[in-house]
């Protein structure tokens, strides 16, 4: 028998290891039936958002008062914080980097808390003036909705909901974020 100039690597490494590719890759991909905005202007999206509403899980669980700020990184991504206060009156901030997907003027991008562990960020409806954003991940377990103001009308919260419905959210499952009140309403 021939030595192989190729290393030998067992058979389940490989299996493990295509298995972590696509796992991270799923993760980053549009839930079917859903498009992300184009055209999307990254520079009108960065500023501080206001988190309406949303679906539980586990690392927003308990926060009121929910905020993610987004400004430019220095490598061309985009730097992510996001803030709450906690059931005891604590702030809670995570800070994270996202980067397109694909092209730019496209609203999905991956995101980053920790590691090379990226969660697909798809914006699936913006207003032209950048005032409210849908957003949800690579499945329809998360959905935001988000909003330059603390407080928003109950037609923009119903939009969402009816929005969401038929897109197959669980939209009895949401949450309604206290927030401070201490601007007009959004449209």
């Amino acid at each position: 028998m021939t030595p192989s100039k190729y290393p030998y690597i067992p058979i389940k490494s490989l299996l493990l290891g295509t298995l972590a590719v696509i796992l991270v890759t799923g993760c980053t991909a549009v839930a079917p039936g859903i498009s992300a905005v184009t055209p999307f202007d990254s520079d009108r999206y960065l500023g501080k958002w206001y988190e309406i509403a949303r679906l539980d899980h586990s690392f927003e669980r308990g926060l009121t008062a929910v905020t993610a700020e987004y400004s430019r990184r220095a490598d061309g991504g985009i730097r992510v914080i996001n803030s709450g206060v906690d059931e005891q009156g604590e702030l809670s901030e995570a800070e994270g980097r996202a980067y397109f997907v694909g092209e730019q003027n496209i609203g999905h991008l991956k995101v980053s808390f920790f590691g090379p562990f990226y969660g697909s960020y798809v914006v699936f409806e913006l207003d032209e003036d950048y005032q409210y954003a849908f957003v949800t991940s690579y499945n329809r377990d998360y959905l935001w909705l988000l909003a330059r103001t603390p407080t928003v009308s109950p037609q923009l919260i119903k939009h969402f909901i009816q929005r969401a419905a038929q897109l197959g959210f669980a939209t009895q499952e949401l949450i309604l974020v206290e927030q401070p009140d201490t601007a007009q309403p959004a449209d």
